[in-house]
């Protein structure tokens, strides 16, 4: 299935029907906020965002090998390695091993970026470079991250869905199906 038909069948499956029918049915939908992450920028649990969508990554936390190394923002990050061509969908668990490590380097070479294979605040910059907001719905903004290929993938350049709540977290549906999952530095469902 093609990028462009994946992300219209996942705007349909994710539409907010659901959410204004919890809304005119007066249900309060809380998101719970587990303990701050450490190595954040921002200290939040979760990737987050205010204001001009490709701004939302400027701040977020370090995942790495030793950071945030099984979480679900390590599974965020690999997707976006995935949709710039760098790790294939089977590489997408939410481990950051040494196939997320080495895909790291090659993004960050190819953005002209140190090296280092930590996804830092200049990587995750650059990745947020990508996004694109699709919708506003009852307060969620339903975002796009398009992705290129650089000169070091192997995989073409893919798109995926992210949703950003009222409350600015990030989810979002990774290419093996399932989700959505929050992006949390703190917990490992993806």
């Amino acid at each position: 299935m093609s990028s462009f038909h994946y992300v219209r069948r996942v705007l349909k499956k994710v539409a907010v029907p659901a959410v204004g029918a919890a809304l005119a049915i007066g249900l309060n939908v809380t998101i719970a906020t587990p303990a701050a992450a450490s190595g954040s920028y921002t200290g939040r649990a979760y990737i987050y965002g205010t204001g001009a969508v490709p701004d939302d990554f400027d701040d977020e936390g370090v995942v790495n090998v030793s950071t945030h190394r099984n979480s679900n923002v390590a599974c965020l990050w690999q997707t976006i390695l995935w949709a710039n061509g760098y790790l294939p969908s089977s590489g997408i668990d939410g481990v950051f091993g040494d196939q997320t490590d080495a895909a790291t380097r090659n993004f960050q070479r190819d953005k002209g970026l140190s090296a280092d294979g930590s996804a830092g605040r200049n990587s995750w910059t650059k990745a947020g470079d990508r996004l694109v907001q699709r919708d506003n719905q009852s307060g969620w903004l339903y975002v796009v991250y398009r992705g290129v290929t650089g000169s070091r993938s192997a995989y073409g350049s893919h798109e995926f869905v992210l949703q950003r709540s009222p409350d600015g977290n990030y989810r979002f549906y990774p290419p093996q199906g399932g989700g959505p999952y929050w992006a949390t530095y703190n917990t490992r469902s993806c």
